[in-house]
């Protein structure tokens, strides 16, 4: 299978879009540059889940546009948006083996074809579980199964990857394995990747643009970079708090040792 969306790059656009839940409001006019992560940070409430709903089509905009490789997706069902998205909860069917876990990202009733599985068996290597095809997911520990979910994105190929928290129950070891794991993914199929996070490391350390929610609304964008230096976006600022990220992190430090 090629990767040729992904090469060519698919940008995200949320156009003018306004959403509520009860007395809520959200209202999100931000583009994700394609084959970028993005990191997407803002407190509890902010719309950080729901930009990614809308963008997945699970929740449906009351006006503007969600436009996907310039495509209006508006009509168009979760199941055939060129997106894969791995939540905090991975998804996993407990009854399932980790291969048919993996499988159901090429074929919901899982009638694999042989490349199907040669498929399934390269994710399997590729996210460090080959062997352990068999295994239930009661059988794995937490990282292993957010591999799992990462490998059905593998043999699901495409373009976008919405992540949403994926890795915050995993201790801090197994959290940076995860966020490197994603970044060499990324290097190898180049998707866009929208990047949900509560963690100022995470962000800095695998996000190469950035997007700050506050009050249902984009607060600031830019190069992530920029917003762990003194002259970040106030708000953003504001947000972190007086942490180490001013002149260097030393938890980007201690991850180099």
């Amino acid at each position: 299978m090629t990767h040729n969306s992904a090469e060519n790059g698919t940008a995200v656009r949320l156009e003018k879009v306004s959403f509520s839940y009860g007395e809520a409001p959200f209202l999100f006019d931000v583009e994700f540059a394609a084959s970028k992560i993005t990191a997407i940070m803002g407190p509890s409430g902010s719309g950080k889940s729901t930009l990614l709903n809308l963008v997945a089509g699970f929740e449906t905009p009351r006006s503007g546009r969600v436009l996907i490789g310039g495509a209006d997706v508006g009509a168009t069902p979760p199941s055939a948006r060129p997106v894969s998205m791995v939540f905090q909860e991975n998804n996993l069917f407990a009854h399932l083996s980790v291969e048919r876990n993996v499988g159901l990202g090429r074929s919901p009733s899982l009638r694999l074809t042989d490349a199907d599985h040669a498929a399934v068996a390269g994710a399997l290597k590729r996210v460090g579980l080959a062997g352990k095809e068999q295994r239930l997911p009661r059988e794995l520990s937490g990282g292993e199964r957010q591999r799992v979910a990462l490998a059905r994105v593998l043999v699901r190929d495409r373009p976008v990857l919405l992540l949403d928290e994926p890795f915050a129950s995993l201790g801090p070891a197994l959290r940076d394995d995860m966020l490197d794991l994603v970044v060499s993914v990324h290097a190898e199929r180049r998707m866009t990747v929208l990047f949900v996070t509560h963690q100022p490391e995470d962000a800095r350390r695998i996000g190469q643009d950035m997007v700050f929610l506050d009050n249902g609304t984009v607060a600031a964008t830019g190069a992530a970079a920029g917003f762990f230096t003194k002259a970040g976006p106030e708000a953003f600022r504001r947000y972190i708090g007086a942490g180490p990220f001013g002149a260097g992190s030393r938890d980007i430090a201690r991850k180099r040792t």
